[in-house]
C-alpha cells in the first residue's frame, strides 16, 4: 500500500486488519486500496461522528470537515427542545449528517434525500434504523409536501467543487465518487444556489439552513442566502479547515 502512494499506509492497514475476518480477506483489501479507491470504500465503512456509517462502492465518502457542518446542525436543532426538532438532510449522500444528527436528537422528526439512487439506497442502511426516512429526487422534490414551512433544521451538504475544477481532484475521489456530488457548477455555487431559492418555503419561521462551502465562496455564498430572503452568518472551524453558511428564516411569530 505504501509503494502504491498511500499516504498513511500504516494506519489504513491497522483499519483493514481490524475489519477483515481473515488473513486473506486483509490482504484482499490492501491489493483492492492498493489499486486505487477511496479506504472507505474497500472498509465498506467510514468514521463519522463517532457512528460507522455504512458506504459502499459509488457513494459519496463522507469527509471529516463535514463533521463540523453536523455539530452546527445539532445545537441549532437542540434549541428546539422540548419539542422534537423537524429536520431535513438534503444531498444526504450515505445520510452520515442525519445519522449523527438522530443519534444526537434521537426524537428528531428527520427526511433525508438525494438525487442519486444508488446513495438513497445506501442512506436507508444509515438513517432508516435510527428513525428517519429517506426518498429520491431533485432536491425538494423530494420532500413530502406535509414538510413545507415546519422544517427547523434544512441541511443541504451540496456539492461545491466547480465544474472546471473536478479534474485537480484526487483520484480516490474523481474516479469512484459520484460526478452528481461532486461538481457545483461554473463556479461551485450551482446546486447552492437552487437550495438558497427555494428554502424559505420549507423552512419554519426562525428556522435555519446550513449549506457547507469552501472559505473563498462563503462571501459569495452567503449572498446567495441574502437573496433568497434568509439572515446569514458564516461560521468556521480551524481543525480540520471548514466553512459553514448559515442562513436563518425571520421568525414572523406566525
Amino acid at each position: 500500500m505504501r509503494a502504491a502512494g498511500c499516504v498513511f499506509a500504516e494506519d489504513e492497514a491497522a483499519l483493514i486488519l481490524a475489519t477483515a475476518r481473515t488473513a486473506r480477506e486483509a490482504l484482499a483489501m490492501a491489493e483492492l486500496r492498493a489499486s486505487g479507491p477511496p479506504l472507505e470504500h474497500v472498509l465498506g465503512w467510514a468514521g463519522f461522528r463517532g457512528l460507522r456509517i455504512t458506504v459502499p462502492p459509488g457513494v459519496f465518502v463522507p469527509r471529516r470537515r463535514s463533521e463540523f457542518l453536523a455539530a452546527e446542525a445539532v445545537a441549532l436543532a437542540a434549541r428546539r427542545a422540548p419539542r422534537p426538532p423537524v429536520v431535513v438532510d438534503l444531498c444526504c449522500g450515505s445520510g452520515a449528517i442525519g445519522a449523527a444528527l438522530l443519534a444526537a436528537l434521537p426524537r428528531a422528526e428527520l427526511v433525508a434525500a438525494d438525487i442519486d439512487p444508488v446513495a438513497v439506497r445506501c442512506a436507508r442502511l444509515n438513517v432508516v434504523p435510527r428513525g428517519g426516512g429517506v426518498h429520491e429526487g431533485d432536491l425538494f422534490d423530494a420532500l413530502p409536501a406535509a414538510l413545507r414551512g415546519r422544517v427547523d433544521v434544512l441541511v443541504a451538504n451540496v456539492p461545491y467543487v466547480p465544474s472546471g475544477e473536478v479534474a485537480l481532484l484526487p483520484t480516490e475521489a474523481r474516479d469512484h465518487e459520484p460526478l452528481v456530488s461532486l461538481d457545483g457548477g461554473g463556479d461551485g455555487l450551482g446546486v447552492l444556489r437552487r437550495v438558497t431559492a427555494g428554502a424559505l418555503g420549507w423552512l419554519a419561521p426562525g428556522g435555519h439552513l446550513l449549506v457547507e462551502t469552501s472559505g473563498r465562496q462563503a462571501e459569495r455564498a452567503a449572498r446567495a442566502f441574502r437573496d433568497g430572503g434568509l439572515t446569514t452568518e458564516v461560521a468556521t472551524c480551524e481543525e480540520p479547515p471548514a466553512t459553514v453558511v448559515v442562513g436563518t428564516r425571520p421568525d414572523t411569530g406566525g
